[in-house]
C-alpha cells in the first residue's frame, strides 16, 4: 500500500535548509547501498511538501558500459539474476530468495562485475556496484524512512555520505496510511535547538 506523506517546515531556522530522505539496506552497514531518495529544496517556514512512498520496489542492473536492463517489479522474498543470451546481457525474476525479507540479485555472467539497483517511484532507492561473476547483491528493507538536514546540496540518486548529515531521524512507517513528518528546532545563536523530526496526524491502516 502507498503510503501518502507531507513534510511540514516548523523549524526556528532561518536557512532553507536540503530534507533528503533515504533507507540504508540491513543486509549492510551505513553503506554505498545508502543513497539520497527524495531531496526537498527550498522549502519555506510554514510551507509543505507532499509527496508518496509507493510500496513497489523495481531492481535493474548495470554494467560498466553505463547500459542498464529494463525495471523489473520486486518484492521481499524475490531473487533475480543476470546471464548472458546472444543478444546481451539480461536480468530475470530466479525465483524465491534465501529469505523472505530479501531481495537478491545475483550475477550468473561468466565475466564483467554489475551494479544492482533498486527503485521507487522511478528514482534510485538503494544501490550495491562490483558484484562479480558468482555473487549476489541483498537488499533488506525496513517499513522506515530515515530523514535528514543536509548540510550541503546533495542530489536524488547520489551516495549519502554520513558527514553531510544533521541529526538524521529513522522514522516508523509501519502500519501507517498517512501522516504530516515536522521539522521543528533550529534557529541562531544560543538561541538555537537542535533539528527534530517527528510524524504526526497519523492515519493507521
Amino acid at each position: 500500500m502507498d503510503i501518502s506523506l507531507k513534510f511540514w517546515n516548523q523549524s526556528n531556522s532561518t536557512s532553507l535548509n536540503n530534507i533528503v530522505f533515504f533507507q540504508n539496506s540491513t543486509a549492510f552497514e551505513f553503506s554505498e547501498s545508502c543513497v539520497a531518495w527524495k531531496v526537498i529544496r527550498n522549502c519555506g517556514f510554514g510551507n509543505y511538501h507532499p509527496f508518496v512512498f509507493p510500496e513497489e520496489s523495481y531492481v535493474s542492473a548495470g554494467d560498466s558500459y553505463g547500459n542498464y536492463t529494463p525495471h523489473l517489479p520486486a518484492t521481499s522474498g524475490d531473487a533475480f539474476h543476470v546471464y548472458a543470451d546472444p543478444s546481451g546481457n539480461r536480468l530475470k525474476y530466479k525465483g524465491p530468495a534465501q529469505s523472505c525479507q530479501e531481495i537478491e540479485l545475483a550475477n550468473d555472467l561468466k565475466r564483467g562485475a554489475i551494479s544492482a539497483n533498486v527503485f521507487k517511484d522511478d528514482r534510485l532507492f538503494a544501490h550495491q556496484s562490483a558484484i562479480a561473476p558468482g555473487q549476489k547483491a541483498v537488499f533488506v528493507f525496513k517499513p522506515m524512512l530515515v530523514v535528514a538536514v543536509v548540510n550541503n546540496v546533495v542530489k536524488e540518486g547520489n551516495q549519502m555520505v554520513s558527514a553531510v548529515m544533521s541529526q538524521k531521524t529513522e522514522l516508523s512507517l509501519l502500519g501507517v496510511r498517512s501522516a504530516d513528518i515536522v521539522l521543528t528546532g533550529g534557529g541562531a545563536d544560543n538561541k538555537a535547538t537542535p533539528f527534530k523530526f517527528q510524524l504526526e496526524n497519523v492515519v493507521w491502516v
